[in-house]
């Protein structure tokens, strides 16, 4: 069976049709967000950063929301095939012991963790990410506005239910609750930002690891980071709330590694379906991303995702192997591309 399914906009199928897809044609990958269905992409992610995307010269604009801004900003390590294994390892060995009495560990625990882990990955090889000569990370934020602007047990619950009847009526309108706020290394932003209310602001050695932790916070399991260096005070949250799959109308040709065909805009759209559908702002988009026939053949029939960290909450060994069994599993889907890329038959592409 077929692991991998390659999907083109109108203008991206053009191009693969009259030049192929090399190397020197990318110029923006973005990572999702979607907790550990990233992991999914870890094999891929090996290929384009370590084998393939190396045999062009081109500056290459990475966007990255929650876990697709860990991925990303590993990207532009030194050694990235090493970063990425070492990625997969830690982020499938995570552990967190309930306090007892508890069912889940608290937000503020979560948090701690997890800046301890990004310190842990990070630690001493900032420069590399932020000196990249063909790299230009962007890191989507969520800052929140209004009551959402500091976090707090009553306020914060009601922002989000307002934020939600909002986007609910218009996404724009969320804007008047979170806006978004990108974290780039260098460079302008590879997108359009009339869709939705927008800052860019340095990413810098002083602000790394918070806009960082900041993009992967997940409102309610994590604590939101607030007052980033160098950027506006207030609380920020997860880039997944206002992109959770980097709906953009992007500039240039964009190859995106996917864990499903549709681009969701925002996290408060997961279960809007009229908004799943593609747009013009995806016409030069490829998105790569498994044949859902595929999945069902991994462990539980789907792709690891966050409410494993429930179901085996009692068996972190189980987890584990489940998780590891999946990820040596998407071997196949960069085998898959890696031969695609050398022969593009049109006949395998799929309308985005």
């Amino acid at each position: 069976m077929k692991a991998l399914h390659i999907f083109a906009g109108p203008k991206a199928r053009a191009h693969l049709q009259n030049h192929g897809l090399k190397p020197e044609h990318v110029g923006v990958i973005p990572g999702a967000a979607g907790g550990p269905k990233g992991l999914i992409l870890g094999p891929l992610d090996r290929f384009l950063f370590g084998e393939w995307l190396p045999q062009s010269t081109q500056p290459i604009d990475l966007v990255g929301a929650s876990i697709g801004a860990w991925r990303m900003a590993t990207a532009c390590l030194n050694h990235p095939v090493q970063g990425f294994e070492r990625l997969e390892h830690d982020y499938i060995h995570q552990r967190y012991e309930a306090p007892t009495g508890q069912r889940r560990p608290s937000a503020q625990q979560v948090s701690d963790a997890f800046g301890q882990s990004l310190n842990a990955f990070y630690g001493g090889r900032i420069g590399e990410v932020l000196k990249h000569p063909r790299f230009r990370l962007h890191v989507v934020t969520s800052r929140g506005k209004h009551i959402l602007h500091h976090e707090h047990p009553l306020l914060t619950p009601l922002g989000y239910a307002g934020a939600y009847l909002c986007n609910a009526v218009q996404r724009k309108a969320m804007g008047a609750w979170i806006e978004r706020v990108v974290f780039s290394s260098h460079g302008a932003l590879p997108f359009g930002t009339h869709d939705f209310a927008t800052q860019q602001m340095p990413l810098n050695a002083r602000n790394f690891m918070a806009a960082l932790q900041a993009s992967c916070s997940i409102p309610f399991v994590l604590q939101a980071v607030h007052d980033i260096p160098d950027a506006p005070t207030g609380a920020y949250w997860d880039g997944g709330i206002t992109d959770y799959h980097l709906h953009l109308n992007y500039k240039g040709l964009v190859l995106y590694p996917h864990f499903q065909q549709a681009v969701v805009p925002g996290w408060l759209d997961k279960a809007l379906k009229w908004r799943h559908k593609a747009t013009p702002f995806l016409d030069h988009t490829i998105v790569l991303a498994p044949n859902p026939e595929w999945v069902r053949t991994l462990p539980n029939g789907k792709l690891p995702d966050r409410s494993d960290f429930v179901a085996y909450a009692h068996d972190w060994d189980a987890r584990v192997k489940v998780w590891q069994q999946a990820t040596s599993a998407s071997q196949q889907l960069a085998e898959e591309f890696a031969a695609w890329v050398e022969r593009p038959h049109s006949q395998v592409l799929q309308a985005l």
